[in-house]
């Protein structure tokens, strides 16, 4: 979560936000996020920008670079990226806000269709020639083949649903810090359990998914294996940091485990 007020900045990064965005008029502190220190909504003569940043010597720094580098291929399924700065030991981005609200993964809800047809979107993204984290080297603790996990398509993989922002009835997608590389299968995967834990059964959360064209060409025995994995990563997860919302990932990753396999991970 965020730890600092944009306002208790040195003076000299108030200062180069300043340059970047024009007098500012009102800071508005934002709640929610796990990747930032700094995360708010500037108010200029001008218009609003979205700034989100963390101390340069911060372990997540490279974060903040990843998200920067990404933005130019992802544009139109996520806010444009204004500026990138690196002033007196801060990393700071800035964005063009948007006025949405964080998607709700609820059976029934609306915005079910409109985050399906942002993965659809993104599903025509090539993946850049960036250095990339690949799904194969992500899951090979949890997977005994995780060669079924290799592609060539450019994968968001964090589908908390406040990372989906709805707003004028389509859905924009923020914080690409793991941004990977993988098959093209993998996000509408990673969304089902996601679904799940809002939910869906497994077999709603995957009719969700039914008319995605990487969903459709994914091979069985590739999305099983991926299944038992998922469930194997967030059981590891909620063994280590127990609370709510990793338990509940761990039911939903195992409820679709269950319905793929027919089994708890490792066949139990």
């Amino acid at each position: 979560m965020p730890t600092d007020r944009l306002t208790d900045l040195p003076v000299d990064v108030l200062a180069a936000v300043a340059d970047a965005t024009g007098p500012v008029v009102k800071t508005e502190p934002v709640g929610s996020g796990f990747n930032s220190e700094i995360a708010a909504r500037i108010h200029t003569e001008t218009g609003t920008v979205f700034v989100k940043g963390l101390r340069a010597d911060h372990p997540r720094a490279w974060t903040q670079q990843r998200e920067a580098e990404i933005n130019p291929h992802v544009q139109g399924i996520a806010p444009r990226l204004l500026w990138h700065l690196k002033p007196a030991g801060w990393d700071l981005l800035g964005f063009e806000a948007v006025d949405g609200r964080h998607a709700d993964y609820e059976p029934e809800s609306p915005d079910v269709p409109l985050v399906a047809a942002v993965l659809r979107r993104l599903g025509d993204v090539p993946c850049p020639s960036l250095s990339l984290k690949t799904m194969p080297d992500r899951m090979a603790a949890y997977s005994d083949t995780p060669e079924l996990f290799a592609g060539e398509r450019l994968l968001h993989t964090d589908w908390h649903n406040t990372n989906v922002l709805v707003h004028d009835e389509s859905a924009l997608l923020v914080d690409w810090a793991w941004a990977s590389r993988g098959a093209g299968w993998i996000d509408p995967a990673l969304w089902i359990i996601w679904l799940i834990a809002g939910g869906h059964t497994a077999p709603q959360a995957e009719s969700c998914v039914a008319t995605l064209p990487a969903w459709t060409e994914a091979p069985k025995t590739a999305v099983n294996a991926f299944a038992d994995a998922s469930a194997r990563l967030w059981q590891h997860i909620a063994s280590a940091d127990p609370d709510p919302w990793t338990l509940r990932m761990h039911r939903a990753a195992d409820a679709w485990a269950r319905h793929r396999i027919g089994s708890a991970p490792g066949g139990g």
